[in-house]
């Protein structure tokens, strides 16, 4: 099936309700959106001669023409591939070359990069600012029907985050795409019709992909008119529409609960927050729930199978009383619904329960393979399993801890050491803004631990401080040997710490 049936279904059941918002103004009914779709798809197939299974990119600050554009490129039979905003001319040119797109829409403060970046797409025939007259045309002419698509067929290409090298291409089909928002309505939430979503996090990662079970449900998607995070925007728009849901990063949640504003929530205003894409500590976490109420979910997944590995629900949250509430709420939660998750050993056996190895995962939305790079799909997917490259454990309940990325681990001394158990700990103290720890070449251990460390505006901690805490906490052997200070650390678009660019300053 399409996956532009979805928005057809809606167009069908939810007609006249607000399926677009620009700010607080609504934007397009889903009868119109549902129209302007059909017509932008007959210009992709004839005006511009792309064909079934053609790639199309955008590069957009987040905007209501995002959601027109994938649906567009959908109903045309085409493979959509988002580009994070914030990426740099090189890395554009990259994916254009690598995925092969032949057209890419912009939002005029990307219009000059991408230019930049095309002479490198060979592929690449015309970039479409979609401020132009030439966007605007796309929505006069007759509808197209929607064109056939296997459920194989490519439907979205996401460029991972290429922290250790080269980004790839996840390739998602359409039959993906689909069972991850089958999934979404089992373990996370069902959208009442009329509710909203803000997209507030990148309409190329995370949040993007959340708009297919809020449009299969009628609920509207609203765009800051910032097109980015803003906490004062965010509240307000969160005020402004009805039964909200948003998705965030966990420094995102954390930049909503310091802020000032987000006192002003009215209540019952915010159904669901759901965040994943990158570990979340339990002091922050914890006070996010005590000050935003019961609505909060995680999600653990990646590009290859986007947010639908484990979840946290909002009802384990919620038990405050249970023994083991704290450790629930270190975890990633249970294995979703049709997941099959394992820990296993470096030859694929499984391990026991408490044994730490790699997560490896089985399911519709593990994706078909990276976009032109037969060796590394050979790497991770093995025999229907994804390997994930994560390393954690099960308890006897199963809920699934992770310890850290395989490649993040430190053998020190021939013992493991995983880096987020010392994170953890370190973030217990209150001078203690964020850290990251790394391993460092060591002449008679192997490696030994370094930790760098953020601390709080007007706070100070001295090294002597945090080495008594995790004395405190964790076996000698774990604790840092050497303290770094530092003003940030260094991130990718998606938020996630460079632990590379870490070792290369040692």
């Amino acid at each position: 099936m399409n996956i532009s049936h979805l928005l057809l279904g809606s167009a069908q059941e939810f007609r006249d309700l607000p399926a677009l918002a620009r700010g607080a103004s609504p934007h397009l009914s889903y009868r119109d959106l549902w129209r302007k779709v059909a017509v932008m798809s007959t210009h992709l197939r004839v005006r511009f001669g792309l064909q079934p299974g053609d790639r199309v990119a955008f590069a957009m600050t987040n905007c209501v023409e995002s959601i027109e554009i994938m649906y567009a490129i959908w109903h045309a039979g085409l493979c959509a591939v988002p580009m994070n905003a914030k990426l740099h001319a090189k890395e554009f040119a990259f994916i254009l070359d690598n995925s092969g797109a032949r057209l890419c829409f912009v939002t005029p403060d990307l219009a000059g990069t991408i230019a930049e970046a095309a002479r490198e797409a060979s592929a690449l025939k015309e970039i479409v600012d979609i401020t132009t007259r030439a966007y605007g045309f796309m929505a006069v002419g007759d509808p197209s029907p929607i064109a056939d698509a296997e459920p194989t067929d490519p439907a979205w290409l996401f460029y991972t985050s290429g922290t250790t090298g080269r980004p790839k291409g996840a390739t998602l089909t359409h039959r993906n795409l689909l069972a991850m928002t089958l999934n979404y309505y089992a373990d996370v939430d069902r959208p009442s019709p009329g509710g909203s979503i803000v997209h507030a996090a990148p309409i190329s990662h995370g949040s993007g992909l959340w708009n297919f079970p809020m449009l299969a449900r009628g609920a509207v998607q609203v765009f800051p008119e910032s097109g980015k995070y803003e906490v004062p925007e965010t509240v307000e728009l969160m005020n402004r529409w009805p039964d909200c849901s948003i998705f965030l990063a966990p420094t995102m949640v954390k930049r909503l609960v310091e802020h000032g504003s987000a006192a002003e929530l009215r209540p019952g205003a915010l159904r669901l927050i759901t965040y994943g894409g990158a570990p979340m500590y339990v002091s922050d976490l914890k006070r996010a729930m005590d000050q935003l109420g019961n609505v909060l979910t995680q999600l653990y997944g990646q590009g290859e199978s986007p947010m639908t590995i484990t979840h946290l629900s909002r009802e384990f949250h919620a038990e405050r009383d249970h023994p083991r509430w704290e450790a629930r709420l270190a975890s990633a939660g249970i294995a979703d619904t049709c997941m099959e998750v394992r820990v296993v050993d470096e030859d694929g056996r499984q391990l026991p329960t408490g044994e730490v190895g790699e997560i490896i995962a089985k399911g519709d939305t593990v994706m078909s393979g990276y976009w032109n790079n037969p060796e590394a799909t050979a790497r991770s997917l093995r025999n229907g399993w994804l390997w994930t490259g994560d390393v954690g454990a099960f308890d006897e309940e199963g809920f699934l801890t992770l310890k850290d990325r395989s490649k993040d681990m430190i053998i020190s001394g021939g013992s493991n050491i995983y880096p987020r158990e010392i994170e953890d700990v370190l973030n217990l103290h209150p001078a203690v803004a964020e850290c990251s720890v790394v391993g460092r070449p060591h002449p008679e251990w192997g490696e030994d631990v370094v930790a760098f460390v953020v601390t709080r505006p007007g706070a100070s901690v001295a090294a002597a401080d945090l080495d008594r805490l995790c004395l405190d906490n964790i076996a000698r052997f774990k604790r840092p040997k050497d303290y770094r200070f530092v003003d940030a650390l260094p991130k990718n678009n998606y938020g996630k710490i460079l632990k590379t660019e870490l070792r290369s300053k040692l």
